[in-house]
């Protein structure tokens, strides 16, 4: 794949994602609206990441943005936006990710019960505003 498709395939599935999460938080279903924001927050992140050349192949985006705001790779602008999601990406990581789907373990506590209303409204505020963010940070990148 071109950088240029699989930065607009990134997008794509993060509004997919999107579209799917949005659907979920209608229906009240707040372990898939949870799933499907996470993976809408992992694809804007990586989405950016590969704006700046750097690889997809990450679970922890955030990590990855963080060293381009350090080393001074992108504009003070568009680290402030990165900046303004770093959270998100931190927050939404592979472990949120991993309870979605089975839940944890240890505890014998299944995902449906780990997943509440609270967790659902605020992982879909974080995914919107990821879009959002990403968005920007693409047109002023071009």
């Amino acid at each position: 794949m071109e950088s240029g498709k699989e930065i607009g395939y990134r997008f794509e599935l993060a509004r997919g994602f999107l579209e799917e999460a949005e659907l979920d938080y209608s229906l009240k279903r707040w372990r898939t609206c949870v799933s499907h924001s996470i993976l809408v927050i992992e694809n804007t992140g990586l989405a950016i990441l590969m704006l700046f050349g750097v690889s997809s192949l990450t679970h922890k985006p955030g990590l990855h943005l963080s060293r381009l705001i350090s080393e001074g790779t992108v504009s003070e602008e568009i680290a402030a936006l990165i900046e303004e999601i770093l959270p998100d990406l931190q927050k939404y990581d592979s472990h949120l990710k991993m309870l979605a789907k089975y839940g944890d373990e240890a505890e014998f506590r299944l995902p449906w019960k780990i997943f509440d209303e609270e967790k659902g409204v605020a992982a879909i505020e974080a995914a919107r505003k990821c879009m959002r963010v990403s968005t920007e940070i693409a047109e002023l990148a071009k």
